[in-house]
This record gives structure tokens, sequence and C-alpha cells, in this order.
């Protein structure tokens, strides 16, 4: 059986592939894939599998873009982290659907329902779907801004909540979430990325290598050339300083 993972986040694309790996199954994983773009290409350069795991917001849009532009001859389960897409789902020929975190038992008893009924569902499929409606409804009630991310440690996988993090900094071309109990954890973003999925309200990119939560700044002082440093907690071994050219915009988002 060969199955195509479409899902953005690296994370959770990893999750997806130990968790084929780990069931009882001759699976072959035809690939994995993060974007509309790279996905509709994809489909009309191979044959389709049998069953492909289906995020629903990717990088670049959401699903349904790419059901508008290739029919899709697989049967699908949704992934996703948003229940209030479940319904919308069943109704584009979704064989399930699934939330994240996925565990193995419910990927499992989404392949039995292919094993009993995968034949007789690709036969009934509805070809009538409006795929234009169900894009439009979706980007309205996307979220707006992330509440967890899912971090690996070893052979396990567990959320961090936004909330918990005091800020993000970048080395070597490595994020890493630092924590207010001064866990650290990598993440699969840039901190430009990170910063258009976090609520600015809340977070702020001070340069090039800090994003700081508001909750975890203690003291702004000034500093050299018109610059800022910041006190905060956990303290980072490098000076958290904010750029000239973001010091006005700063001290608004301070004084919200």
């Amino acid at each position: 059986m060969r199955v195509l993972i479409i899902e953005d986040e690296i994370p959770a694309q990893r999750l997806l592939v130990d968790l084929l790996n780990s069931m009882k199954r001759d699976i072959e994983i035809a690939g994995c894939l993060g974007s509309v773009r790279e996905s509709v290409k994809w489909f009309k350069q191979n044959s389709h599998p049998e069953i492909v795991l289906l995020d629903i917001q990717l990088s670049d849009g959401v699903s349904f873009d790419i059901m508008k532009e290739v029919n899709i001859e697989s049967l699908i389960i949704f992934v996703t982290a948003y229940d209030e897409y479940a319904i919308r789902a069943f109704k584009v020929n979704s064989l399930d659907y699934l939330l994240k975190p996925v565990e193995v038992h419910e990927l499992e008893e989404a392949f039995q329902k292919y094993d009993n009924y995968g034949l007789k569902f690709i036969q009934t499929k509805n070809l009538d779907t409006n795929y234009e409606e169900l894009i439009s409804v979706i980007k309205n009630s996307l979220p707006g801004y992330r509440k967890r991310f899912l971090i690996r440690s070893n052979e396990s996988w567990f959320q961090v909540p936004v909330e918990e993090i005091a800020y993000f900094y970048s080395l070597q071309k490595i994020t890493f979430a630092v924590t207010f109990k001064k866990r650290e954890y990598p993440v699969d973003f840039s901190l430009e990325n990170l910063k258009e999925q976090l609520d600015p309200d809340v977070f702020f990119k001070i340069n090039r290598q800090f994003i700081v939560n508001l909750n975890a700044i203690s003291r702004v002082h000034s500093w050299f050339q018109g610059k800022l440093v910041l006190e905060i907690n956990p303290s980072p071994m490098e000076k958290p300083v904010v750029g000239k050219d973001k010091v006005a915009a700063f001290k608004r988002w301070m004084d919200r």
C-alpha cells in the first residue's frame, strides 16, 4: 500500500512517518509534501497512492486548493488540529479525519476502514463538491495564531503551549524555543516564519536573533547608539538587544 503525506510542519511529518513505520502493514511512503503547489505538481506527475494523509492548512493555502486543480484518485484521511473542519472534511470524500497529535491506534482504525470499505468508497465518490465555496469558508475561519508546538524528544513527541515560551532565538541557522521553566527545544521554523505565526500582541522580533514574549521582559535599559537591551527571564547567553530601527515600534508595543 502506498501512502502520501501532505503536511507543512516538519515535526508533524516525522510523527506520521514514525507511526506508519510502526504499523504492522506493508506500507510504502510515496513522499512527504508541504505545500499546495508541490502537491499539485506531484499528483500530475505520479501515479496516485491508495491513501493520502492530508493536513487542511498548508504553507501556501488549504488542501482543497489541491482538489480544485487535480482529481485525486486516492482515499483521503484528513489530519488536522482543528475540530471544526471535520464535518466539511467528510463532505469532500474523505475516508476519515484524525485530530493532532495522532495516535497509532487512531491511524490503524482509519486504515481498517480502507480495508473494509476502500473499493466501495472509491466507486461512490462525489465529484460535484464546490471547492471554491469550501476554500472561501475555511480560509475565513482559520485560527489567527499558533497555539502550540509539537516537539520531538528521542522517540517520543509532546506539545508545548505557546504561552509557556519565553523567547525564541536563532543560532547557526537553527531556531530554539526557550520556556519560562528554562527548557530549550529546537523548532523547524525560521524566526521570520515564526513572526507570522505568533500573536503580535504577545511576541516581538527585536532583532535577527530573538523573538521575545512580553511576559518574559522584566526591565528595559538604554544602550549605546540608540539601542535598547532587555532583561528577560530566563536569561539568554547573548544580550537581547533591540535594534535601533526597531526601538520606536518596540516602545509602542510595550505601551499598548
